[in-house]
């Protein structure tokens, strides 16, 4: 089976998907269309940029101006401007504008952070609005770049339909979307609040992501955006979610009605399942799981809203925490492995309508001079595990200025890292993301743009579907891979190994629950207290073709160890479960499995598959198959053969050795399809 793919769905082409409107150009004008950011000749537009903040505090810790000095302030941040655009040189076209509070509310009145509305002034807001915001938006326009306004502040923890904070909303956008200077500018987009976190459901109860919860975000929003067209507002508006602008999922099925409406996301290193160094911002973070934990919270929560309408991150970056110069505490990492930069690229790029910028600090991005490190020792701006060095040049990419050189470009698959060779282990019931990336030697990645054919042996073991290849039963197929880079048609020959209990590092998952080990070199496990291991299958297994599952260990042990099968996506579920009692072999009939609470599993789609144990004690692994016998003892199905060479096979399925010769640990093995007995 032939299929034609798109690793990179933002671009049409280098020039047509993105907003190119360098000083002295025209900037076109944008309008939202399904689910894509248009100009007016048809061309899909991401835009990606920066954010500035109009306040003392904001503009370097009170150190360049103060006392509401206006023309200080605009003196000052015009020359930030001009530091990101000339100077720097930064391909941006999009600036994110806070209308800080700081102009807004009386002075001198004490308030509990920027969520306290209880000093806002009305006619301040008016006249600075005149003053400050409207001329910086109208200089950053003349820079080139497209202007998203928010707010003044912040939303309180807790907001609800008719409350003090929406009717101080409605009153804020009623005013702005009566400005002519703002209304009649097609450049300039409203992104409509900042960061609620919790809104009162249609329950009675206050939360982020429930259905009640979602059909009040959606009423919560509709009326400002009906409020503004009702004055004639025309001006794209940026809507956000709840949970600090992470939960989207509900606008899929409770879409703010109207025209021009897009949906203004945040992203940190943590969120959404990505990796993280330490705790940062509102949500706080973890590790995370690389590439594919990141991309199963960002397919929850932001795909569904992007098969809509357009997305736009405005805040998003990242930098080693040792900088201390960045709200989110990151590195770059590598695209498909572990790390948060790169891999957000990869997914905001594969989304296809994802528009992103990064909010650290503008003066520093105004310092940034794309010199790279001659001597090995990095700073903020150089080092490639940070967010300025590989945005500045993503951000030439997509502009479509020059980029040094690809020195190579390689197949890479996730978990990044577990696959060295042409030769690919997949987890039956489970998929791979995988994505062609290029080396152009900055230290960081950046993702093939362009047409890939896909051509598989065997659909049936295997197939290409959504950037991932997806083993559907056990077997092995080939798989060709052919591209074009620099304006060469490249091909890759690839072999796919597709097999359900690969006892390997990587696959083998010893803490599913509880934290446990595994020797691949030995087979053996050990859990956690009332601990997990085995394996887990994303897609599901279907084990339909076969009647029993067979697993023998050399060492059971009488540690409480069960071997047990799941029919749900869900540890916590209702699962079939065979103790050992310190038997040496279990039969498991796939036909006829029933759960502790007298559920019959259906062996079609099996998501988890191990070992419990009470904990502490090590347990080998013999083997683990499928049969139609229940007799089988799996390695009798080959007779023995000593005098044959080429490929070795362990009894998974995976290769271990070009030769025999190569093999030191004694064992049974399979060499060109022999079952082979080295003592």
């Amino acid at each position: 089976m032939k299929k034609s793919f798109f690793l990179l769905l933002t671009l049409l082409s280098l020039v047509s998907m993105t907003a190119v409107a360098w000083p002295g150009m025209p900037m076109p004008q944008l309008h939202v269309e399904g689910r894509w950011l248009m100009d007016e000749n048809g061309n899909k537009v991401n835009l990606h940029g920066f954010g500035q903040t109009y306040s003392p505090w904001f503009n370097e810790m009170g150190s360049k101006w103060n006392n509401y000095d206006v023309n200080a302030c605009l003196k000052y941040n015009k020359g930030i401007l001009d530091g990101v655009m000339d100077r720097a040189g930064w391909k941006m076209t999009y600036l994110r504008m806070h209308m800080d509070p700081y102009w807004s509310n009386t002075p001198g009145e004490q308030t509990t952070g920027e969520n306290d509305i209880h000093a806002f002034d009305y006619s301040r807001f008016r006249k600075y609005l005149d003053e400050v915001f409207i001329p910086m938006a109208e200089y950053a326009i003349g820079k080139g770049l497209y202007v998203v306004m928010r707010p003044p502040g912040v939303c309180p923890e807790k907001i609800a339909v008719n409350d003090a904070y929406h009717i101080y909303l409605k009153k804020v956008w009623n005013y702005v979307s009566t400005v002519k200077k703002l209304t009649d500018n097609p450049h300039i987009m409203f992104e409509l609040a900042n960061e609620p976190v919790q809104i009162k459901g249609t329950d009675g109860q206050y939360g982020a992501g429930s259905d009640a919860c979602n059909q009040a975000l959606t009423q919560f929003f509709q009326e400002i955006v009906d409020l503004m067209r009702s004055n004639g507002c025309k001006n794209i508006l940026w809507v956000p979610g709840t949970a600090y602008q992470s939960q989207y999922a509900g606008f899929a099925k409770y879409p703010i009605i109207g025209e021009n409406i897009g949906y203004a996301v945040h992203v940190y290193p943590g969120w959404y399942g990505s990796d993280a160094i330490e705790p940062s911002h509102e949500l706080g973070g973890s590790y995370g799981g690389g590439y594919d934990s990141f991309a199963a919270g960002w397919k929850n929560q932001i795909e569904p809203c992007a098969a809509i309408a357009p997305i736009l991150v405005t805040e998003m970056d990242w930098l080693p925490s040792k900088y201390n110069a960045s709200w989110g505490k990151s590195i770059t990492g590598k695209m498909l492995g572990q790390g948060f930069g790169a891999n957000f690229k990869l997914l905001a790029d594969r989304t296809g309508n994802v528009s992103w910028m990064i909010f650290t600090g503008p003066e520093l991005l105004a310092k940034f001079d794309g010199k790279a490190s001659t001597n090995g020792k990095y700073t903020m701006y150089n080092d490639p595990e940070g967010c300025m060095w590989s945005t500045y040049h993503w951000y030439n990419e997509y502009a479509g200025f020059d980029l040094p050189a690809v020195q190579n470009v390689n197949l890479y698959f996730s978990p990044r890292g577990l696959d060295t060779s042409d030769e690919t282990v997949i987890l039956t019931g489970s998929s791979k993301g995988a994505a062609l990336i290029a080396d152009r030697g900055l230290g960081f990645d950046f993702n093939v743009n362009g047409d890939i054919d896909v051509n598989i042996a065997d659909t049936n073991i295997l197939k290409w579907e959504n950037n991932s290849f997806t083993a559907l039963r056990p077997g092995e197929t080939t798989c060709q891979v052919k591209y074009s880079i620099d304006g060469n048609r490249e091909t890759k020959n690839l072999k796919f190994i597709s097999t359900p209990f690969p006892l390997l590092n990587g696959y083998f998952n010893p803490n599913i629950w509880e934290t446990g080990s595994f020797n691949e070199a030995t087979k053996e496990f050990s859990t956690g207290q009332y601990g997990f291991a085995g394996w887990k299958y994303g897609s599901g297994l279907d084990l339909s073709e076969y009647n029993y599952l067979i697993c023998e260990m050399e060492n059971a042990g009488n540690n409480g160890l069960s071997l047990r099968l799941f029919d749900a996506d869900n540890y916590w579920g209702d699962p079939t479960e065979h103790n050992f009692n310190g038997k040496q072999r279990m039969v498991v009939d796939l036909k006829n499995m029933i759960s502790n609470k007298g559920r019959k599993l259906d062996p079609s789609h099996i998501y988890i598959v191990g070992f419990w144990t009470m904990g502490g004690s090590q347990h080998r692994i013999k083997q683990i198959f499928l049969s139609n016998d229940p007799n089988s003892t799996a390695v009798e199905s080959i007779a023995v053969e000593n005098n044959v060479d080429g490929p070795v096979y362990n009894l998974q399925g995976i290769r271990v050795a070009e030769s025999i010769s190569e093999v030191s640990a004694p064992g049974l093995y399979i060499v060109n399809g022999k079952k082979t007995l080295l003592k």
